[in-house]
């Protein structure tokens, strides 16, 4: 038998190598930042403007942590919306190469940079996507690689 909620998402053998994934764009406001800051990275160029305006960023910035988190919020709102996912391995080579300011608009893509059986669980595969985020002045400000379990095919159907 089926899982119908399993069979309308994407299994590891419907993606393609190469595959580019659109992850849409969010604004980011001071608030956010503020407030993702005062939560978990209270250094004072994420909260006050004053200290943030004297730093070497120069005004108010994102956490590198929440741009890496607003980027796993596109990606769900994209990719994992209509992909199995059994979750997170691992992030490599995250990179911050410039600092996200109040106002700006981030976006990009993920693509799908390899996939692979996952050696112990014949049930999964391995998704590893190559981020390349940047703002509306097409400055990069992240890129990662993200990889994945994706149930297979075999996983969705039950004797």
């Amino acid at each position: 038998m089926t899982e119908p909620v399993i069979t309308s998402r994407r299994f590891w053998e419907d993606l393609q190598l190469g595959e580019v994934i659109e992850l849409g764009r969010t604004t980011v406001t001071r608030d956010m930042i503020t407030s993702f800051a005062r939560e978990f990275d209270p250094f004072p160029f994420h909260l006050d403007e004053s200290a943030a305006q004297a730093s070497l960023l120069g005004g108010l910035a994102a956490s590198g942590w929440q741009t890496g988190a607003l980027c796993l919020r596109m990606l769900g709102d994209t990719f994992l919306a209509t992909t199995n996912s059994a979750g997170i391995v691992s992030v490599r080579d995250l990179k911050w190469k410039h600092p996200v300011m109040v106002g700006d608009i981030i976006g990009g893509t993920a693509m799908i940079a390899e996939t692979t059986r996952y050696p112990s669980h014949p049930d999964l595969g391995l998704v590893a996507l190559d981020f390349d985020v940047s703002n509306q002045k097409r400055q990069t400000v992240l890129q990662m690689r993200l990889s994945l379990r994706i149930p297979t095919r075999a996983f969705g159907v039950s004797a």
